[in-house]
């Protein structure tokens, strides 16, 4: 059977019988925002810029290296990132949950470990993330909150808005969910500060793209490899993120022969899922790698990408951030 979101990129059937709930789900989002604005639900400010990278679609965009590039940036220029967000995935008893390194994807989530060990600044996740941007202040030195995802959370006060589009799939078929893939009806994005599209870009909007050249081996223990040394390679290739066709596309345009395994975003890895009848290399998401790194053989790799954007985003970005702020 089909999952749903096959149904999310044409006008077909399936779709325009799901029309009367997409048009219910549209007026409950807009009557929410509605309510934030006209101050008949509390939005918080926690005292410090808020730069909210999020999407109005479901689906992975992009926005995790993204995030991972902001975040290098404003440490560039000076600023003390704090990261926040969702935790999704994560099954902590209580929230927020600071994360570090070292801890467990299934307590904290998949995505805020990666972008701790990537980033090295801190990190609290939680369904609140007022509360999550206010036990980083709490407890560490930040002066400037990113907040992975959270677009549609408006309780926070955000000082900055970045929508990340799939280039190339853009928007699909523009109806909310669930007969279409989005969150928020299109025109919202013309209310967003920045619309970042991975993969492609139209008159407004700022490209940017994921390069990754590297594999890193998924148990820490057997080093690097060139992605080029796997060009004409058998390999069995494994992604758990919101659009896996993106990795295995990635994989094939330097030259790699994939048997695929796509797995629903998230996905609770078990060492079942990455074990295979053959000695052929495994190939995965840096996402998915945080998950799997306890049973991982020696031919687990994984690779790790970053966003490429012009310049011209980050002098933007950095204009559109309150002046008065004290790094």
């Amino acid at each position: 059977m089909k999952r749903l979101d096959h149904y999310w990129y044409s006008n077909n059937a399936i779709s325009i019988a799901l029309l009367p709930l997409s048009w219910l789900f549209c007026l409950i989002v807009a009557i929410r925002r509605f309510a934030y604005r006209t101050n008949l639900l509390r939005t918080t400010q926690i005292g410090v810029p808020v730069v909210v990278v999020g999407n109005i679609s479901v689906g992975g965009t992009g926005k995790t290296p993204l995030v991972a590039e902001i975040v290098r940036q404003l440490k560039e220029r000076g600023f003390r990132p704090g990261v926040i967000s969702r935790g999704y995935g994560g099954n902590a008893s209580s929230w927020p949950q600071q994360v570090r390194a070292d801890s467990d994807p299934r307590m904290v989530g998949d995505e805020p470990l990666l972008l701790a060990r990537r980033c090295q600044v801190p990190i609290a996740v939680g369904p609140n993330r007022v509360a999550a941007a206010e036990a980083l202040l709490k407890h560490t030195d930040t002066n400037i909150i990113v907040s992975d995802d959270g677009m549609q959370h408006y309780a926070l006060h955000r000082d900055i808005e970045i929508a990340v589009v799939d280039g190339v799939r853009r928007l699909g078929n523009q109806r909310c969910l669930p007969a279409g893939p989005l969150r928020e009806r299109a025109p919202r994005l013309e209310q967003v500060d920045l619309v970042v599209a991975n993969g492609g870009g139209v008159r407004g909007e700022f490209a940017m793209r994921l390069i990754g050249n590297t594999l890193v081996a998924v148990d820490g223990r057997n080093g690097e490899r060139a992605l080029e040394s796997f060009k004409g390679v058998k390999v069995h290739a494994v992604a758990a993120i919101g659009d896996p066709q993106r990795f295995f596309n990635l994989l094939r345009r330097h030259g790699v022969e994939l048997i695929e395994h796509p797995f629903p975003d998230h996905h609770p890895f078990s060492a079942e899922d990455i074990a295979f009848n053959d000695n052929l290399p495994v190939l995965m998401t840096e996402k998915d790698a945080v998950k799997c790194r306890p049973y991982a053989a020696a031919n687990h790799w994984y690779l790790p990408v970053s966003a490429e954007l012009n310049d011209s985003f980050h002098h933007r970005l950095m204009r559109l951030l309150p002046s008065d702020n004290d790094k």
